[in-house]
């Protein structure tokens, strides 16, 4: 059974996966992010690695693939700019190479890997165009049309990036609707306000409510742009709070003409949870698209 390393890296922590070549999850594990500087944060990576590979020789991997937040220059293994990391024009792909061996590296952004991971778990096909769409911390898509990314100029998929009406006027999607949105909105942490409204609060539902219609707006765009044939979802914010799936399609529907309504029937929730990037990255090793 052919393995790869699969390693989802982000602000707050690193994980790290042995994938077969059906997409299994055979190891994992996941340490502690260290945005301190360059090199720290590198160390922890190579922790994570270290430690998934234990009872695992690196000559029975056949490459490692690597999700980053952020720009990254795929061919020569760069990880360009990102918000939440100090690694602007990092040699990511070379450095992995000095420390575990010459393997094929592939390196890609990260929600793009966690949409590969998706893509497969639903079966899309080649012939279709699909959307992953992440709500966490921040808010993205990444979208695979014919069985290829669709990258535009490079910066394709910021959805989170899209202006919305809301009551201060126009925001931008993110601002509003991701985790730290909410927090801002309601005042108090993210989980709590998910709490508050499943218990029936007033003031919650209100919260809710005009969450759900900022991510109905930027969802529409995605609709009337491209169309899709499937929607899946990932990020903590959805994962953990399924209930708003209903309420964001319930919303979306009243925006939409009949023709583009297909869609609704299309949207669901990964079922792979906080593993999607992990098991997109090692199985870009196997297929790269």
């Amino acid at each position: 059974m052919k393995r790869a390393i699969g390693i989802d890296i982000g602000g707050t922590k690193i994980a790290a996966g042995v994938i077969s070549e059906m997409g299994e999850l055979l190891q994992r594990s996941e340490v502690r992010s260290d945005p301190s500087d360059r090199e720290n944060m590198f160390k922890q990576v190579v922790t994570a690695v270290k430690q998934v590979l234990e009872g695992t020789s690196v000559s029975e991997i056949e490459g490692i693939g690597v999700g980053v937040p952020g720009k990254v220059d795929r061919e020569n293994g760069i990880a360009v700019f990102q918000n939440n990391l100090p690694w602007q024009q990092f040699p990511l792909g070379a450095r992995l190479q000095e420390q575990f061996g010459a393997k094929p590296i592939t390196i890609d952004n990260d929600v793009y890997m966690a949409a590969f991971a998706e893509w497969k778990a639903a079966q899309g096909k080649t012939n279709e165009t699909f959307v992953y769409v992440t709500i966490s911390t921040g808010i993205a898509c990444s979208i695979i049309h014919n069985g290829s990314f669709f990258r535009g100029a490079g910066f394709a998929g910021e959805l989170g990036l899209i202006p919305v009406l809301s009551k201060e006027g126009n925001d931008r999607l993110e601002k509003i609707a991701a985790g730290p949105g909410i927090q801002k909105i309601a005042g108090i942490p993210t989980k709590d306000v998910f709490t508050g409204y499943l218990n029936g609060s007033q003031e919650y539902q209100s919260i809710i409510d005009e969450v759900t219609s900022h991510l109905a707006q930027g969802l529409y765009s995605i609709s009337s742009l491209i169309d899709p044939h499937k929607m899946v979802f990932g990020g903590s914010v959805i994962v953990n709070n399924p209930f708003l799936l209903e309420l964001i399609k319930e919303k979306l529907k009243i925006y939409q003409l009949p023709d583009q309504q297909h869609l609704l029937d299309q949207m669901s929730i990964s079922t792979l949870a906080q593993n999607n990037g992990v098991v997109g990255a090692g199985l870009r090793v196997f297929e790269r698209i």
